[in-house]
């Protein structure tokens, strides 16, 4: 059967500012996003008309909460292209995730957003990657983004993607938490921990834009915020122990990435982050240490 595979990338949120919850359930959001060097890979294979099936390797034989059948976020992409073009044919889903799932760094919308290219590919339905932009705003917030990747602003809910220009290329240590953190519960978090506070309007510092046209790690690494944080330290008190070891090894920044638990560690230069790395690896803080450069382009076929 004819198949086609690409690989997308994981993201990180440079900053992220949440404003108070709209009417629809959505919070306002002002972020930088950043695609690195870590990825997930799908395989999409031609089926019969109307068969759709998921399968997943690696982490994911860790995390059995990763969803299966029409419930993964991957098999929605595709449905969903399918209902918007109008083809017939089915498609078999093989995903092998290095992503860390439910670690703040858009695994599941990352599939997503592989699906769409991959299934668009493989039906030949012809759309560009804007005009897959509209069908990767109904499937989640960074799924657009991660069609494109390097770096972008993002407004809305996080769907609405502007490029950025920025200078330099950053080296990232990742440190995987033990266990996963569900959006949604730090999203309810930050909502408790606000609910007596007036709530401005997100907006991206300028620190960080002038940092990103710098190109300087340095400016970067100060630079770095996440309004869920609080929420998610509420959560995972023991994160703090994460984050200040990354700190006391010499990292210029320190951050919860996203909705969390994973946390990021920027280093001056790729063997800094593997004296960042080693040191993390050793403490027994985290399930797993990784090292990943960004920017990198969105999702691409291999």
């Amino acid at each position: 059967m004819p198949s086609v595979a690409v690989r997308s990338p994981a993201k990180i949120n440079l900053c992220l500012g949440v404003g108070p919850v709209r009417r629809d359930g959505f919070h306002p959001l002002a972020t930088v996003y950043q695609a690195i060097d870590l990825y997930d890979e799908v395989r999409a294979t031609l089926q019969a008309p109307d068969e759709f099936s998921v399968v997943t390797h690696s982490l994911a034989e860790e995390h059995p909460d990763v969803p299966v059948g029409i419930d993964n976020i991957a098999v929605r992409a595709a449905l969903l292209l399918q209902e918007h073009t109008g083809v017939s044919a089915g498609v078999a889903l093989a995903i092998r995730k290095e992503i860390p799932v439910a670690g703040g760094m858009a695994g599941g919308s990352s599939d997503a957003a592989a699906a769409l290219v991959a299934c668009n590919e493989l039906w030949g339905t012809g759309l560009t990657r804007a005009e897959l932009e509209p069908l990767a705003a109904q499937l989640g917030s960074d799924v657009p983004f991660l069609l494109h990747g390097g770096n972008a602003v993002g407004a809305g809910r996080g769907e609405r993607v502007t490029p950025v220009l920025a200078r330099g290329s950053y080296h990232w240590v990742v440190a995987v938490a033990h266990e996963g953190l569900s959006t949604a519960a730090v999203y309810a978090e930050f909502d408790r921990l606000t609910a007596s506070r007036r709530l401005p309007e997100p907006v991206v510092p300028d620190t960080l834009m002038a940092a990103m046209r710098s190109g300087d790690p340095e400016q970067l690494g100060a630079a770095l915020s996440n309004d869920l944080a609080e929420a998610a330290l509420s959560l995972r008190p023991e994160l703090q122990d994460t984050l200040d070891m990354g700190a006391e090894v010499g990292a210029l920044g320190a951050i919860v990435s996203g909705s969390g638990p994973t946390c990021l560690f920027l280093a001056e230069d790729e063997p800094h982050a593997t004296d960042i790395a080693t040191a993390l690896a050793g403490t027994g803080l985290c399930s797993d240490v990784v090292q990943a450069r960004g920017p990198v382009p969105g999702v691409r076929t291999i």
